[in-house]
Formats: C-alpha cells, structure tokens, sequence
C-alpha cells in the first residue's frame, strides 16, 4: 500500500508544515493573520518548492499564492488549495497541509501534464482572525469583496485595503484575481485536503475522510450596553450589569445548541472596564452557529437574537448585533466525490464519506467550480491547538489517494 519515496515525501511534508509554523506574529506561538510579515517568509519557502516542482508561481492583489504545472495548451485545469493563515496559537497543519500536499503532488504527478494543468492555490485568509470575516482569499478567487469588506479594520485600526497595500500588494486589482477568467480557461475542478479538525474518523480508527457536504454557517456579534458603576457602591436592584446579561444569554446559546441539532458557541467576549471591582458597562460576544440545514441554522440565530434582545430589556441594557458571515451549507460535488471515493478504495483504504462541521475555502468555491474534499484523521481529534498532529501513514494515505485521485482525472482528458 505503501513505498518508500511516498514515505519520504510524507514525512518531508510533515517537516515542512512544521518549519512553516516557525513563522509567526507571536514568538513560541503560530499565530499568521491575513498579510502579517510572517506571510511574506511562508510565500518565501512555499514560492521555492513550486518551483522546483516546475511551477509557475504568482502573487494576485489579495495575496492568495498560485503555483501553476506547465501543461499543453487549453488542458483542462484541476485547482487543489487550502488556507496559509493560522488561528492565534494554532497547530502546525490545519490549512497549509493542504497547501504543501497539493506542491508534492504536483510533483509526484508531473506525468500528467500533457493531458491536465494542476493549479495549487495557497489562500491567503480563511480563519477571519484579523477581521472578523473569513475566507478573504477564496472570497477574492470568488468575486465577492465589495468595498465593505474592504473598509474593515483591525485591532490596530488597519483596514483590509491598507494591509494589502502594507503587503506591495494593489487593492485595485481585486477584480482580476476573479476566477472567472481562469474558469473560461477550463477548470475543472478543485480539490481540498485538510485535517478532519473532530474526533470522528480517530474513533472509527480510520486514516481518511471523505466529505459530502460542509455546514452553513452563521457568524454574528452581540453587543450588550449597560452602565459601569462602583461595584462596592452600586447595589445589586440598580445595576445595568453588561456582564451578568451576557452570561444568561450564553447559557441560553448552549441550550439553544444542544436543542438544533448543530452546534452553537459564544468563543469571544470583551468587556468594558474589565476590572474587578468594577460593575460592566459593555459587552461585546461572538456568536458562531453551524448545521447542516439552513433553514435550522437560520431558526436558531434568530432566536438567539431575540432572546439577546429579550434579555438585554428584562435588565434595563440595550442590545445590538450585526453579521459577520451567513454561509449556506454547501454539498461537494457527488461527480467528483466519487472520483474520490474510487481513488481512495483503490490503494486498499476503507472509505467513509461525512460531514464537515469546520468550514473551508471549499465552500467558497464549489459554487463556481466542481468541489472534492478529502479528510486526514486529527489525532486526539484536537485542531486550533498547539496539539495539532497528523499520522505519517495518513499522509502517505492521502498522498496516494491523491495522485490516483488526479491521474484517473487525467485518463479522462488523455
């Protein structure tokens, strides 16, 4: 099932996603936010091993990094990406294991060339760390930054638009990073790999995943405005405490999760004055639901932010929100999934198909081009964390899977 050069490149890979998670805005740490300086190193080391795959390499206006094989003209065009960003304190593969797999088979499958061109795409932004709004990267490929998005501003008061110009990057070419035009040259597909980032495939004890569908999302920001006070002073009938009314309306998003059928989470609050002695005046938290079904996920929000609003009045505090994100869930496409599955089945690995709770460039870009996504287990089902791993063997897995995957694909266009 196995042979020692994939062995090689399977633990070449894993030794470059760890020497790519030294760059990083935070020392001991891996924290890379959209178009922060340790990008630039990323683009550095990644930009020389597509080359030496015999890529092309280029940069567009949102700093999404593009590796393109040499292939005969007009080939068909298969993309294969993944995410460049981190959480704060993230693992060493979630995103850019994706990345380096796609360059390594690129590599692995140079005999393809006359009959199908292999684009590897390193998004420069999916988490939504520094901005609050995910996938900027694929969102760019996609054609959906307005100048809305653009006008968002970091912790720093940096909008979108300066960090790209930080970066010597041209906001105004947006436009002609589209898709579109590479479409019109004939894509035909796009595939992602990624950690599984759960526990399911680790408790079926099985190396890969394949993915049906990603689920929706929602991502919104409650915001409650009480009154600061003494908190020594200030007796408890009289309070407008931003804090205590955050916290009720938490418990109900944990209620109201358990209850959808999907999942619901409050990971952020912030507030003001964040003393101890002092009574919150104000108290901003994220709210992040996820399902399958949109119409369940949609019925969820709502009621959660009216249980904020209902809340907020019982207390004497005002509430207010706005949405980050309202992503539909998305299906893979049943055409190449099954391409997939055959691939994965054929190097002798079982094959279990399920869902993706995380969300991925790959919903951004199924509605534009036919969309695979393979899972590697997540050893202790931990990702976002420090503890992140993946297996030899499960990379070497999906290596093969993947260069039986593409060469099949090829066969077609021969």
């Amino acid at each position: 099932m196995t042979s020692p050069a994939r062995q090689a490149a399977a633990r070449q890979t894993m030794l470059m996603c760890r020497e790519l998670a030294q760059f990083s805005e935070e020392p001991g740490r891996t924290t890379r936010t959209f178009l922060s300086l340790p990008m630039r190193d990323v683009h550095r080391v990644l930009t020389r091993l597509m080359a030496e795959a015999g890529m092309r390499v280029s940069v567009d206006a949102m700093g999404n990094l593009h590796g393109i094989t040499a292939a005969r003209p007009n080939a068909p065009r298969l993309l294969i990406g993944s995410h460049l960003d981190t959480v704060p304190d993230a693992g060493a593969f979630d995103g850019i294991l994706g990345v380096v797999l796609g360059i390594l088979l690129a590599r692995t499958c140079q005999d393809v060339s006359t009959n199908l061109c292999l684009h590897v795409i390193g998004f420069s932004e999916e988490e939504g760390v520094r901005f609050g709004t995910p996938f900027l990267g694929s969102r760019a490929l996609a054609g959906s930054i307005d100048e809305q998005i653009l006008d968002r501003r970091d912790r720093n008061g940096r909008s979108v638009r300066e960090a790209i110009a930080d970066f010597g990057l041209d906001p105004a070419a947006i436009p002609n990073s589209s898709l579109d035009a590479r479409l019109r040259e004939g894509a035909i597909g796009y595939l992602e790999i990624h950690i599984e980032q759960g526990p399911v495939l680790e408790n079926l004890n099985l190396p890969l995943g394949i993915v049906d569908a990603i689920a929706g999302q929602s991502r919104l920001e409650i915001v409650f405005e009480g009154k600061a006070n003494h908190a020594g002073t200030t007796p408890m009938d009289l309070r407008r405490d931003a804090l205590a009314c955050a916290a009720e309306w938490i418990m109900r998003v944990e209620e109201e999760g358990r209850a959808s059928g999907g999942v619901a989470t409050v990971g952020r609050i912030e507030i003001v004055p964040n003393a101890s002695n002092a009574v919150a005046g104000h108290a901003r938290a994220s709210l992040d639901v996820r399902h399958v079904s949109d119409v369940h996920r949609r019925d969820t929000v709502e009621r959660l932010v009216s249980a904020a609003d209902e809340i907020a009045r019982r207390r004497g505090l005002e509430m207010r929100h706005n949405y980050n994100l309202d992503q539909p869930a998305v299906p893979m496409d049943s055409k190449l999934t099954e391409r997939l599955e055959n691939a994965v089945q054929s190097d002798g690995y079982p094959v279990h198909r399920m869902m993706s709770g995380a969300g991925h460039d790959a919903m951004i870009m199924a509605p534009l081009v036919p969309a695979a996504m393979l899972f590697l287990r997540s050893p202790g089902g931990v990702s976002h964390s420090p503890e992140e791993s993946v297996l030899e063997a499960d990379v070497d897995a999906a290596l093969s899977a993947g260069a039986q995957f593409i060469r099949d694909l090829a066969r077609q266009y021969a």
